[in-house]
């Protein structure tokens, strides 16, 4: 399928959702043509690997071989590392934002907020800690880096020289839910 055309990607989507549809969040994560196998134990791999392999021989997909990677205990999945204690930040994302120089224009500051909002889910509390940006991103109010915004900018890269991990919940254990609305 030419991935050029309009809808190309949601109907491949819609494709592989259809194909995958009683084992996509079980035993296959499935983001338009980026394929993971995942198994909770390492026996169990081999027999989720061969009803994908079925899956993809009933429908005549095929592989690019040199893309696949098979047996891996970790790997980058859409611009995050998946491990097998949970899903983490990609190191090069958090570089990014550690190496950046404060602020010095709005287009700078969209560049920082457009960065951060795609760790958002690794972040908690993020709207607090990025308030003293809103301000600066109304209409007709004047660029100006204060104070308030180079601690809530430093206190963000200190929170990131550290990152959490996202986890599945431990039954037991107390779980913390943020939520943005």
């Amino acid at each position: 399928m030419p991935f050029g055309l309009k809808n190309a990607g949601a109907t491949y989507q819609l494709a592989m959702t259809h194909i995958f549809d009683n084992i996509i969040h079980n035993q296959v994560e499935c983001y338009i043509d980026d394929l993971v196998v995942k198994s909770k134990v390492k026996e169990a791999h081999l027999f989720d690997l061969r009803i994908f392999f079925e899956r993809l021989s009933r429908y005549d997909l095929k592989m690019n071989p040199l893309k696949c990677a098979f047996g891996v205990t970790s790997g980058k999945f859409l611009g995050f590392v998946v491990r097998h204690r949970g899903i983490e930040i990609d190191p090069d994302k958090i570089e990014a934002i550690l190496d950046m120089p404060s602020p010095k224009s709005l287009t700078q500051l969209k560049s920082l907020q457009g960065r951060l909002a795609y760790i958002r889910r690794f972040i908690s509390n993020i709207s607090r800690r990025c308030q003293p940006f809103s301000v600066l991103v109304k209409k007709d109010t004047k660029f100006i880096w204060d104070e308030k915004c180079q601690n809530a900018f430093v206190n963000i890269k200190q929170y990131l020289s550290n990152p959490p991990i996202l986890a599945a919940p431990i039954p037991g254990k107390p779980l913390i839910l943020y939520t943005a609305a």
